[in-house]
């Protein structure tokens, strides 16, 4: 995930400390039930699509703004799968970071998937049967995608 320049200059005062930011990710189905994935530049592994929203920007927003900028396939927002704050991470140059990820179900109205920036290696549909290797967090997402259920949110407090 290119870091946007909001954060570049936030860390010109915090440096490397935690900095809590929101955070979407993606499930985006097309009319074959297929799943959107990208093989990202950074980790060189299969993920969903998600990003940071800037200043302002509506999650939504966000998560439409950032399956076109990374695969070039248009969508919409269906429904809201998962509001849960992740667990801390530290990236390779020390900045520390948690993320609120707001996790969304979307379906493709357009475009053509492919690599549309500089953030991923490749991108591609997968049947649900089919998908590559990804992490559990990804396939957490997906298993909420595909169930009929609402929301998911922690009641329980982190203390």
């Amino acid at each position: 995930m290119a870091t946007p320049d909001f954060i570049r200059t936030l860390r010109t005062s915090i440096g490397n400390d935690l900095l809590w930011l929101p955070g979407v990710s993606v499930v985006v189905f097309d009319d074959e039930g297929r799943v959107l994935l990208n093989r990202r530049s950074d980790t060189r592994k299969w993920s969903l699509i998600g990003g940071i929203p800037e200043p302002g920007e509506q999650p939504a927003v966000c998560a439409v703004r950032e399956v076109e900028e990374e695969t070039g396939v248009h969508c919409v927002v269906e429904r809201v799968l998962v509001v849960q704050a992740l667990k801390p991470v530290t990236y390779e140059n020390g900045d520390m970071c948690q993320y609120m990820d707001i996790a969304f179900r979307c379906r493709a109205v357009g475009g053509e998937a492919r690599v549309n920036d500089d953030e991923s290696l490749d991108v591609g549909w997968f049947a649900v049967d089919a998908l590559p290797e990804l992490n559990e967090f990804a396939h957490q997402r997906i298993k909420q995608a595909l169930a009929d259920e609402p929301t998911w949110f922690d009641t329980m407090s982190s203390e």
